[in-house]
């Protein structure tokens, strides 16, 4: 990849201080990219920031909250001048609350999944296209989906909700992408398969999932993925490389969206 692909954008990431957030923010950072970075733990505050140098800074807040994604585009303007695109990132499982197949799923499963999954994605969606409209100013906003959005596997990932979650993040992401489009403000997902990340911890250590991976994901000799697999993507749609394309889904997934899989 050529370098300096980022070169003078100002971007937030929500949810990049770690997992495929941080491995993108460091991507971007290294393509030219200012970035303002929003994650839960403060504990991470000094150690990301010790890594992103004057590039990028870390702001501590729960995307679930809608006014930290307004924060974190403030920030990103009185930091750096302006604010260029969005990367929205944060989610994760919601076994923990009660997801699971739907006839056992709990009330709290299902709508706290949603909260963490759709209701913060689109808080910062909408505080990313309040700003490029006020400022009457192209964007970007580039969403994190997954393949159960629309690839379903049902022997081993059965969180309805979650799946319910990134079906919708998809057409979301299409309506948004139809309408904003004669505003020259682009909105693209990126759906990946199986990642090696703390929200893949059950899966990685579960021995017939990953010879199911094997076949599920058969690029690259068969494996789980990782998260500098997604970095050449993101960097790709949130640069001028990508100002054609807008309201697309791109699965890196390994081949999972392609195959049967074999248990």
């Amino acid at each position: 990849m050529a370098k300096n692909w980022l070169s003078n954008k100002r971007l937030v990431i929500i949810g990049g201080t770690d997992g495929l957030g941080l491995s993108a923010a460091l991507a971007c950072i290294d393509e030219g990219a200012n970035l303002i970075a929003v994650g839960r733990d403060p504990a991470k505050e000094e150690p990301v920031n010790n890594r992103f140098g004057q590039k990028g800074l870390v702001m501590t807040g729960d995307a679930r909250d809608e006014s930290v994604a307004e924060k974190a585009i403030q920030t990103c303007v009185d930091r750096f001048g302006s604010f260029d695109g969005l990367y929205h990132v944060a989610g994760g499982s919601g076994r923990k609350f009660g997801d699971s197949p739907l006839h056992e799923m709990t009330v709290a499963g299902w709508q706290q999944t949603f909260e963490l999954n759709l209701g913060s994605l689109m808080f910062s969606n909408r505080a990313a296209l309040k700003y490029f409209m006020k400022n009457k100013q192209a964007g970007v906003i580039l969403n994190m989906g997954s393949v159960l959005g629309f690839s379903p596997s049902p022997k081993h990932f059965t969180t309805h909700a979650y799946a319910a979650c990134k079906s919708a993040v998809i057409g979301l992401g299409s309506s948004l992408a139809a309408y904003y489009a004669p505003y020259n403000i682009r909105i693209n997902t990126i759906a990946p398969g199986l990642v090696k990340t703390p929200m893949s911890t059950r899966a990685v250590e579960n021995e017939d999932i990953m010879q199911f991976i094997q076949t599920k994901q058969p690029l690259d000799g068969g494996r789980i993925g990782v998260a500098e697999d997604l970095d050449g993507a993101a960097v790709f749609l949130l640069s001028d490389y990508a100002k054609f394309i807008t309201g697309q889904v791109i699965a890196v997934d390994g081949g999972w969206s392609v195959t049967e899989g074999q248990y």
